[in-house]
């Protein structure tokens, strides 16, 4: 009894210890401080490190300068470059945004009518997203092939129509570029409108139609709304993820013809892998950095302020 009893009078004590002591999280933190820090950290640091050196992949003497990033900045061709960098990004984000919508909503309202074909077309779509981008650049240089066996061009002739020169005329190239590039990220788009418009509660439809509301009426007032939010992270991921495509233009036309399609992120990957300026190539990279970051920062003021 006398056991019991002191074994019942230490239990509160106990129980008020223990619940004074705070969790030691430090010991579980510590390895993604290490991976965070030696993987990402490290890297960002020895790129701004870089960007002011005179540093090559055949040598390096060490000291530290300004005139790297000035010259780099003040290159004659990168005035062009930016210009060709925000046509193909500013026409693949529209592009895609517009698809990935129409997409999804052909996709919700399929399946809200119980037709046949809705999960082809989403596994159709969802194939280009998962095909590599140089594999993607080789089947589209394969169709816009200027031969008489190219596939677009054959299906002119077949039409009486004369061929396009696809990948040689510089006023054509960079939108044969852009289609590649949005049948390849218009997957990732359809995915995140599809998800945000199965969210939406039926409820906002049903109400709209006791209202009188038209289909367009619905999709404008009712739908894009709900979708605000989705839009916007949307746009956010696909800037960054087109703003460091190079892979597929250098398999589709290797940044030509001359410099039509060399955007910034090829024209980054030049400068280090064939001129072998580890310097220069670091500066490019975070004029890189600061586009996406700016840009970001532009669709966030947009969000709806829970988003936030």
């Amino acid at each position: 009894m006398l056991n019991a009893s002191a074994g019942a009078a230490q239990a509160p004590r106990l129980a008020r210890s223990g619940a004074n002591e705070k969790p030691r999280v430090a010991p579980w933190l510590l390895p993604l401080i290490l991976v965070l820090g030696l993987f990402y950290l490290y890297p960002v640091f020895d790129v701004f490190r870089l960007a002011f050196m005179r540093a090559t992949l055949l040598a390096n003497d060490g000291s530290y300068t300004l005139s790297t990033l000035i010259q780099t900045l003040t290159r004659p061709e990168l005035g062009q470059i930016l210009w060709v960098t925000f046509v193909f990004t500013g026409s693949s984000v529209v592009a895609q945004q517009l698809l990935g919508l129409a997409i999804a909503l052909v996709v919700v309202r399929g399946e809200s009518r119980g037709l046949f074909g809705t999960t082809i077309v989403r596994t159709t779509a969802l194939i280009a997203w998962v095909v590599p981008g140089i594999a993607g650049g080789i089947i589209w240089k394969m169709l816009f092939n200027e031969a008489p066996f190219g596939g677009l061009n054959s299906i002119l002739r077949l039409m009486g129509a004369p061929p396009v020169q696809w990948l040689s005329d510089p006023h054509i190239v960079m939108w044969s570029v852009v289609l590649s590039n949005v049948w390849r990220g218009t997957a990732f788009s359809m995915v995140v409108m599809y998800a945000a418009l199965k969210a939406i509660d039926p409820v906002l439809y049903e109400a709209a139609a006791v209202d009188g509301a038209t289909a367009r009426q619905r999709l404008v007032y009712v739908t894009l709304p709900q979708l605000r939010s989705a839009i916007l992270v949307n746009m956010i991921l696909i800037t960054i993820q087109t703003l460091n495509t190079f892979d597929a233009i250098i398999s589709l036309t290797g940044g030509g013809p001359g410099r039509a399609t060399e955007v910034l992120s090829l024209y980054t990957f030049n400068v280090v892998f064939r001129n072998y300026d580890l310097s220069v190539g670091a500066v490019l990279s975070i004029l890189m950095l600061a586009i996406s970051l700016g840009l970001a920062l532009v669709y966030a003021v947009f969000l709806p302020k829970d988003e936030k």
